[in-house]
C-alpha cells in the first residue's frame, strides 16, 4: 500500500490499533522523551500526543518503532520482500560484466521506480506564515542537551555546480524562532554541497520538510549514490510518485504531501555556532561542535498539520528499525559487489557503525579477510568499527552462535586484523574524531592453506533418523 503521507499512515496505525492518543497534556522539554521511550523499550505503539504544551500542532512519534511498523510503513509483510524484488531486478543483468551492473543500478531505479511528479498546489503550502519555530512542539530530548531539537527534519539542497538534488535527515537545534544549528557531517551530501557554495562564495538555499509520506521519510536515512536522488528512491519503494511543489521563498522542491515545510538558507560566510550536546544513538551524548546556521525565511504548513518527531538513546529505539531496513533492502546491493557474501546482521547494541556480522561462502584461503576489506571500501561501511565474518551454516541474526564461533574458532594472532581508516562522527572512543582503528575478526574454519595444520574438529550434530524419531514421539514423551 502506497500511502499519500504521515497522516494517512498513522490513520492506518490506529485502526490496527497500533497508535495510541494521549490526551493529557505533556512537555515538550524531556517529559514526551521520557515517556516515549518507555513505551518503545516494551515495543509499544505510536504514540500521538494531542495537547502539548505550549503549541496547537499535535506530535506523533515512535511511528515506525517496530519491525511491524517499519514493513508497513513502506508497504511490505516483511522488509525481506523488498530486498526479493531488488535482486530480481539485478538478475535481469546478471549476463553482463559487473562494470555494466554498476552503470545500470540507478538506471533500474529510474525505470522501475517513479521520478517526482511537480504539482502547482500542495497541501503543505495551505497555510504560509512568517517563520515562527516557537509554534512548533519541538523536544528538548536529554537533560544534558544543549537545546530543542527537530529530530526528524528532511533537509533539502542541491549541488551549485550539477543542479543534483539531495535530501537527507540532519537535526536541527533550534537557537531561536527563526534560527536553528545544521548539524551535517563531514561525510554528508549536504555538508559537500555546503562546501562547494563556501568555495563560490554563495549563500545555500535550503528547505526543511517535516513528515511526508513514510517512504520519503525513510529515504532521506538511505545510503544512496550520490546521483540518486531520494524522492525516486521513495518512488520506487511506494511504486508511485512523489509528488512535489517549489518552496514561496527558494528554488527548491519538496514533498507536496509533507505537514511543514521552513524554508531558508545556510551562509557559508557565516561564523559557525556551537550545536550540542545531544543525546544520540550511541546512549551518549554526542559533543558540541561548531555547524552551520540555518535562517528561516518562510513557514508552511498543512491546515491540520501534526508535527512528527523522533528521539534517539540507547537501543532499542525507532531509528534503530529505520536502519534496519536499509541492512535487509541494501542486501542484494552489498552480494552485487560481494558476491560471497550470504547475510549481514547490523545488530543494535553496535548502532549501526560499530559492528557488522557478515557470513560468506568461503572457497579460498584469505577470502574472509577479503570481505572485510571489500566492506570497509563501501560508501558508509567504511565506518564500521568491528566486522566479524564467519561461515555460511552460521546464521548472523543468531548472536549466541556467532559468538560460539568467535570464541572458539578465532586465533587472536592469526585471525584479528587491525587497521586505521575513517570513523563515524559519533564515534567517541577513537583518540582522534573521524578518524581511528578498526577490527576485522575471521570466525570462519581453518585449514592447511591458511596455516591450520591440525585437525578441524566437527561440530557436534545428531543423527537425523534419531531427530526424526523424536520429532514423532515428541507428545508420548509429555513435555509439552
Amino acid at each position: 500500500m502506497a500511502f499519500k503521507d504521515l497522516q494517512e499512515f498513522t490513520s492506518l496505525l490506529e485502526s490496527k490499533g497500533l497508535l495510541r492518543r494521549i490526551t493529557t497534556e505533556v512537555d515538550p522539554i524531556l517529559e514526551i522523551t521520557e515517556i516515549t521511550d518507555r513505551v518503545s523499550k516494551k515495543y509499544g505503539p505510536a504514540l500521538m500526543f494531542e495537547r502539548v504544551k505550549g503549541s496547537d500542532f499535535p506530535l506523533v512519534i515512535n511511528t515506525f518503532g517496530t519491525f511491524e511498523r517499519m514493513s508497513m510503513s513502506l508497504g511490505v509483510e516483511n522488509l525481506d520482500d523488498i530486498a526479493a524484488e531488488i535482486s530480481s531486478m539485478l538478475d535481469v543483468f546478471s549476463a553482463k560484466k559487473l562494470m555494466d551492473k554498476i552503470k545500470n543500478i540507478p538506471l533500474i531505479t529510474q525505470v522501475a521506480g517513479f521520478p517526482p511528479k511537480k504539482v502547482k498546489k500542495a497541501p503543505c503550502q495551505e497555510v504560509v506564515c512568517d517563520p515562527d519555530l516557537d509554534r512548533l512542539p519541538i523536544l528538548k530530548c536529554w537533560p544534558e542537551d544543549g537545546g530543542k531539537f527537530i529530530t526528524l527534519p528532511l533537509v533539502f539542497s542541491k549541488d551549485p555546480e550539477t543542479g543534483e538534488r539531495n535530501v537527507g535527515m540532519y537535526r536541527l537545534q533550534v537557537y531561536d524562532h527563526k534560527t536553528t544549528g545544521m548539524h551535517w557531517h563531514l561525510h554528508k551530501d549536504g555538508a559537500s554541497n555546503y562546501n562547494k557554495y563556501k568555495k563560490r562564495g554563495e549563500k545555500m538555499e535550503v528547505a526543511v520538510a517535516l513528515g511526508g509520506d513514510p517512504a520519503t521519510i525513510y529515504s532521506s536515512t538511505a545510503p544512496l549514490p550520490k546521483n540518486l536522488y531520494e524522492l525516486v528512491f521513495a518512488g520506487f519503494l511506494k511504486k508511485s510518485p512523489v509528488e512535489e511543489v517549489k518552496c514561496k521563498t527558494v528554488d527548491l522542491y519538496v514533498p507536496a504531501h509533507a505537514e511543514i515545510i521552513l524554508e531558508g538558507y545556510v551562509d557559508p560566510q557565516e561564523e559557525m555556532r556551537t550545536e550540542g550536546p545531544f543525546g544520540d544513538h550511541t546512549g551518549y551524548y554526542s559533543l558540541a561542535d561548531k555547524y552551520p546556521v540555518f535562517h528561516l525565511t518562510c513557514m508552511t504548513h498543512k491546515k491540520n498539520a501534526i508535527y512528527p518527531a523522533t528521539i534517539v538513546g540507547k537501543p532499542p529505539m525507532e531509528d534503530c528499525y529505520m536502519a534496519k531496513a536499509t541492512e535487509r533492502i541494501f542486501l542484494p546491493l552489498l552480494k552485487l559487489f560481494i558476491p560471497e557474501v550470504i547475510d549481514i546482521n547490523m545488530p543494535l547494541e553496535g548502532v549501526f557503525h560499530n559492528c557488522a556480522i557478515v557470513s560468506i561462502k568461503k572457497s579460498f584461503p584469505g577470502q574472509a579477510r577479503k570481505v572485510i576489506n571489500a566492506l570497509w571500501g563501501l560508501g558508509q561501511m567504511m565506518f564500521t568499527k568491528v566486522i566479524i565474518v564467519v561461515d555460511e551454516k552460521v546464521d548472523p541474526q543468531d548472536l549466541s552462535a556467532v559468538f560460539w564461533k568467535v570464541f572458539n574458532n578465532v586465533d587472536p594472532k592469526r585471525d584479528l586484523m587491525v587497521v586505521d581508516g575513517p570513523l563515524d562522527a559519533l564515534d567517541h572512543a577513537s583518540p582522534l574524531p573521524n578518524y581511528g582503528s578498526k577490527l576485522g575478526i575471521d570466525a570462519t574454519v581453518k585449514g592447511p592453506s591458511e596455516g591450520h595444520f591440525r585437525e578441524w574438529p566437527a561440530e557436534i550434530e545428531m543423527d537425523e533418523k534419531i531427530k526424526e524419531m523424536v520429532d514423532r514421539k515428541w507428545e508420548e514423551y509429555g513435555l509439552e
